[in-house]
């Protein structure tokens, strides 16, 4: 007796291990309070890393998410239970655990992130346009 079996490609390991993930960010790869903007197919979220390596962020978007709130970052995924852990990456859909349920957008567009200025180059900036010359 032949048996066929089908699976979706983002299914076998293999083809998750092997995948090419440079359209996308790690969050803790980012500094906190880096301001990343996340296009869906649905929605655009505004996400605020607090703790990067914790995936800790503030987000704001979507109908789950009207005004900025707490949440873990668990990653981006196909849908097929495997979890790119912390990671954000165009063509997947992004998890966010609340302390109430799981939010699970559609996939993502586009992404654009916006890095906080650094304060002490920002002082010095000021310093240096302030600075009068005796």
């Amino acid at each position: 007796m032949n048996e066929t079996a089908s699976y979706r490609a983002s299914s076998i390991l293999d083809t998750w291990v092997n995948h090419d993930w440079s359209d996308g960010l790690q969050l803790e790869s980012v500094d906190d309070f880096t301001e990343i903007h996340v296009q869906t197919r649905n929605s655009i979220y505004e996400i605020t890393a607090i703790d990067g390596f914790a995936r800790e962020v503030l987000v704001r978007g979507g109908r789950f998410f009207p005004e900025r709130t707490l949440a873990h970052l668990a990653g981006s995924s196909l849908g097929c239970g495997f979890l790119k852990l912390g990671g954000i990456y165009v063509g997947f859909s992004l998890e966010f655990v609340t302390s109430e349920e799981t939010i699970i957008t559609t996939r993502i567009r586009s992404i654009r992130v916006y890095t906080p200025p650094d304060p002490i180059e920002n002082e010095a900036r000021s310093h240096r346009r302030f600075h009068k010359t005796l």
